[in-house]
C-alpha cells in the first residue's frame, strides 16, 4: 500500500509539472507580459552591487581558465561570444522539444494520474477492509486466550481429582475386606491353593492398614477388629499345619527331605507368620531345629556305627612302618600281624577313591556290603560317611536359607543349630580312630577328599560347612605328618646287620618306599602340598643313606655298584609308573641310576681289558703333554696288548654278558648296561687305534695284528640281547 501511494504521489507531481510546462509555453518564452517581467537577479555576477569586488572576479576568472573546455577553445582560437550565442541557442532549441514532448503525452499522463486516482480510492476501501479484520481479529485472539486459561484450569482441576480418586480407591481397597478372602481364610484347607492366594492378600491388607495407622487415618479404625480376628485364625491354621509337617519327620522309617521338600511350597506361611506373629513363627522354628537336630544325630551315628563294620579287619598298626624287619617277632600275646606289611605301602585301587566318577558316587550300603561280605579300605568309609554328610548339609542350608528367609550369618547360625552336634560328633569319632591310624596312604586320600569336598561345597555355595572341613584338616595333617615321620625314623634307625642274609636283589624296605612314594607323589600331584614334598624329601634322603649302609655290607665294590643299581633301577621304574617323568624323586633317582651304571661299566670292562684302558689313559695323557716320544718304550707293551685283546676279546665279552644277566633282576636294564659296556669298549678301541697311528708307533710289526674296527662293532653287535 505504502508502494502505490508513492507511485501516486509521483504521477500527481509529474501532471502538475507538466501543466506548469503548458502555462509557461502558452504565457511565452519570456514571461507573461512586458507589464509583469521581473528584474534579472544576476546574483554574484551583479558588478553594479556594492559588493562586488574585484579579487573574487579574478579567482572566478582564473578557475575558468582551468575548465578544459574552456583551454580547449582558447588553443583552437574559438571567439567565446560566437560560442556562447550558439550554446544559448541550442540550449533553446532542446528546451523546446522537450516541451513539445511533454505536450504531446499530457493525454497520457492525465490518463495515468486518473488511474492512480482510482487506484488509490480503491487501497484506501481496502485498508479500511484490512483495519476491519484486524480488529476483528483481535477481539477473537483476546477470546481464545481467555478459552485456554479456562481450558487450563480445567485440566489442573481434573488432574487433581484424579489423584486424588486414584489414592481414595487404593485407600479404599487396602481397607475393604472382601467376602472372598473371609470365606477362603475361615473355610478354606490351607494346602488348596486359594488359601495362599488370599493369605498373601490378607497379609497386604494387614501391612496397608498398619501403615494408614501410622498416618493417622480414622477409617483403619472400622475394619482393625475383623483383619485381627482373620489374622489369628490364618496364624492359628498355619501353625497346626506346620507343626504337623515337622512331626512327620519323626516317624520311623520316614525318609524326611519328602515332608521338608513339601514345605517349601508353602514358604510364604512362615513369611506371614513372621510379619504377624512372630512368637509363633520362633516357636516352628524351635521346633524344626529341635527335631531336625536329633534326626540327623540318630541317623548319622547309627550309619557310621554300621558303615565301620565293613571296614578290613586287617589295618596298619604301629609296628607296620617302612623300617621294620618282616622277620621282626612280637610278644607272645600280640596279634598276629598283616599277612603281608608291603600291602599298606601299595597304592593299587585305592586311589579310584578321589577319582570324579566315584568321589560322589552313591553312598555305600552297610547291610548291603554285609550280606554280600563287602569291605572297604578306611578311606572308602570315610568318602561315603562325608558325601552323605555334605550332601544332606548342602539341602538343609539351602533349605533354611529359603524356607526360614535368611542369610548371611543368620544362616549359619541356623544350620549349626541344626547340624551342630551332628558335625561334632563326627569330627569326634574321626579324631578317636585316628589315634590308633597307621595308614598314612589311607589319611592322606582322606586329606585329598576333604579338599575336593570342600570345592564341591564352594560351587553350591553353601559356606556353612567351611569350618568343619577346617577342623577335619586339623586332625587329618597333624596325624599323616607324625605316621610319614615315624616311617623316616623306622629307615634311619634300621641297623643292615640286623636283616638277616642280604643279596644283591632289590631290599624290600626300598620297595616299600617306591610303592609308598610313588602313592604319595601321584596324589599330591593333583593338588600340590608343598608339606608333603618335604616329608618325601626327607624320606627319600633316609632310604638312599640306608640303601648306601647295606650296600656296604657287600665284601666287593661290584657286588655294591649290583645291589644300588637294582634298587634305583626298581624305584626308578616304580615311581615312573605314576608320578610325572620331570618329578623330582624320578630325577634324583635316575640321576643316581645313571652314575652307578658308568661306575659298574667300568668296574665290569677292568678285569679283562683293564691294561687296555691304562694304557690308553696314559699314552692320551702323554699326547696331550707333548711327550709323545716317550711311547716309543712301550713297544712291547703295546705288542702285548693288541695280541691279548684279539685272542681273548670274544670270550671276555660272552663272559661278561652272562655275569650281567645274573647279576640284574631287570632284565631291561641288564640289557641296557651291557649296551652300554659294548658301546665303551668299541669306544676304547678306537682311542687304542688312535693312540697306534702316533708316528712313534706307527712302523710297530704289531699293528698288522690289529681289529679292524667296523669288524669289531658288527661282532659285538651279535652279543646284544633282544627281549
Amino acid at each position: 500500500m505504502a508502494a502505490a501511494a508513492t507511485m501516486a504521489a509521483a504521477a500527481r507531481e509529474l501532471v502538475l509539472r507538466a501543466g506548469a510546462s503548458d502555462m509557461e509555453e502558452e504565457e511565452g518564452p519570456l514571461g507573461s507580459g512586458p507589464g509583469l517581467q521581473e528584474p534579472l537577479q544576476m546574483g554574484e555576477l551583479d558588478i553594479t552591487s556594492d559588493e562586488f569586488i574585484l579579487d573574487e572576479v579574478d579567482v572566478h576568472i582564473q578557475a575558468n581558465l582551468e575548465d578544459e573546455l574552456v583551454k580547449e577553445a582558447l588553443k583552437t582560437g574559438v571567439d567565446l561570444r560566437h560560442y556562447s550565442k550558439q550554446v544559448e541557442l541550442e540550449l533553446q532549441q532542446i528546451e523546446q522539444k522537450s516541451i513539445r514532448d511533454y505536450i504531446q503525452e499530457s493525454e497520457n499522463i492525465a490518463s495515468l494520474h486518473n488511474q492512480i486516482t482510482a487506484c488509490d480510492a480503491v487501497l484506501e476501501r481496502m485498508e479500511q477492509m484490512l483495519g476491519a479484520f484486524q480488529s476483528d481479529l483481535s477481539s477473537i485472539s483476546s477470546e481464545i486466550r481467555t478459552l485456554q486459561e479456562q481450558s487450563g484450569a480445567m485440566n489442573i482441576r481434573l488432574r487433581n481429582r484424579q489423584a486424588v480418586r486414584g489414592k481414595l480407591g487404593e485407600l479404599v481397597d487396602g481397607l475393604v475386606v472382601p467376602s472372598a478372602l473371609v470365606t477362603a481364610i475361615l473355610e478354606a484347607p490351607v494346602t488348596e491353593p486359594r488359601f495362599l492366594e488370599q493369605l498373601q492378600e490378607l497379609d497386604a491388607k494387614a501391612a496397608a492398614v498398619r501403615e494408614q495407622e501410622a498416618r493417622g487415618t480414622a477409617a483403619c479404625a472400622d475394619v482393625r477388629g475383623m483383619l485381627d480376628r482373620l489374622r489369628v485364625k490364618a496364624v492359628t491354621k498355619i501353625r497346626e499345619f506346620i507343626l504337623q509337617k515337622i512331626y512327620s519327620f519323626r516317624k520311623p522309617m520316614t525318609n524326611y527331605q519328602i515332608p521338608q521338600t513339601a514345605l517349601l511350597k508353602y514358604r510364604f506361611f512362615y513369611q506371614f507368620l513372621l510379619g504377624n506373629e512372630r512368637a509363633t513363627a520362633k516357636e516352628i522354628r524351635d521346633e524344626y531345629v529341635e527335631t531336625l537336630s536329633k534326626i540327623y544325630l540318630s541317623y548319622y551315628r547309627s550309619y557310621l556305627g554300621r558303615l565301620m563294620k565293613v571296614q578290613y579287619e586287617e589295618v596298619a598298626e604301629k609296628d607296620d612302618l617302612m623300617g621294620v624287619e618282616d622277620t621282626a617277632k612280637k610278644g607272645f600275646f600280640s596279634k598276629p600281624s598283616l599277612r603281608s606289611r608291603n600291602t599298606i605301602f601299595t597304592l593299587g585301587t585305592r586311589g579310584s577313591v578321589i577319582s570324579p566318577a566315584e568321589l560322589e558316587a552313591p553312598i555305600l550300603v552297610p547291610h548291603t556290603a554285609q550280606r554280600g561280605e563287602q569291605r572297604y579300605p578306611f578311606e572308602a568309609l570315610f568318602r561315603s560317611q562325608h558325601y552323605a554328610l555334605l550332601d544332606n548339609s548342602c539341602r538343609e542350608y539351602l533349605f533354611i536359607c529359603e524356607f526360614f528367609v535368611v542369610s548371611g550369618q543368620a544362616a549359619h547360625d541356623l544350620f549349626h543349630a541344626v547340624m551342630g552336634r551332628t558335625l561334632s560328633m563326627t569330627q569326634k569319632h574321626l579324631e578317636s580312630y585316628l589315634v590308633d591310624c597307621y595308614d598314612a596312604i589311607a589319611v592322606f586320600l582322606c586329606i585329598h577328599i576333604v579338599l575336593r569336598f570342600r570345592n564341591i561345597t564352594a560351587k553350591r555355595d553353601v559356606p556353612a560347612l567351611d569350618r568343619y572341613w577346617e577342623q577335619v584338616l586339623a586332625l587329618l595333617w597333624p596325624r599323616f605328618e607324625l605316621i610319614l615321620e615315624m616311617n623316616v625314623q623306622s629307615v634311619r634307625s634300621t641297623d643292615p646287620q640286623r636283616l638277616g642274609g642280604l643279596d644283591t636283589r632289590p631290599h624290600y624296605i626300598t620297595r616299600r618306599y617306591a610303592e609308598f612314594s610313588s602313592a604319595l607323589v601321584s596324589i599330591n600331584q593333583t593338588i600340590p602340598n608343598e608339606r608333603t614334598m618335604q616329608l618325601l624329601g626327607q624320606l627319600q634322603v633316609e632310604v638312599e643313606n640306608f640303601v648306601l649302609r647295606v650296600a656296604a655290607e657287600f665284601s666287593s665294590r661290584k657286588e655294591q655298584l649290583v645291589f644300588l643299581i637294582n634298587n634305583y633301577d626298581m624305584m626308578l621304574g616304580v615311581l615312573m609308573e605314576r608320578a610325572a617323568d620331570d618329578s623330582k624323586e624320578v630325577e634324583s633317582f635316575q640321576q643316581l641310576l645313571n652314575a652307578r651304571t658308568q661306575e659298574f661299566i667300568e668296574e665290569l670292562l677292568s678285569p679283562p681289558f683293564g691294561g687296555l684302558v691304562a694304557f690308553v689313559k696314559e699314552a692320551e695323557a702323554l699326547i696331550e703333554r707333548g711327550q709323545a716320544e716317550r711311547l716309543r718304550g712301550e713297544e712291547a707293551r703295546v705288542t702285548q696288548l693288541i695280541r691279548g685283546f684279539g685272542s681273548s676279546w670274544k670270550s671276555s665279552v660272552e663272559s661278561l654278558s652272562q655275569d650281567v644277566m645274573r647279576s640284574f633282576t631287570n632284565f631291561r636294564n641288564g640289557t641296557s648296561i651291557i649296551q652300554g659296556a659294548l658301546t665303551q669298549l668299541i669306544q676304547l678301541y678306537h682311542r687304542f687305534h688312535r693312540v697306534l697311528s702316533q708316528p712313534q708307533l706307527r712302523a710297530l710289526p704289531a699293528r698288522a695284528e690289529l681289529i679292524n674296527i667296523h669288524h669289531l662293532m658288527v661282532e659285538l653287535k651279535k652279543h646284544k640281547p633282544n627281549f
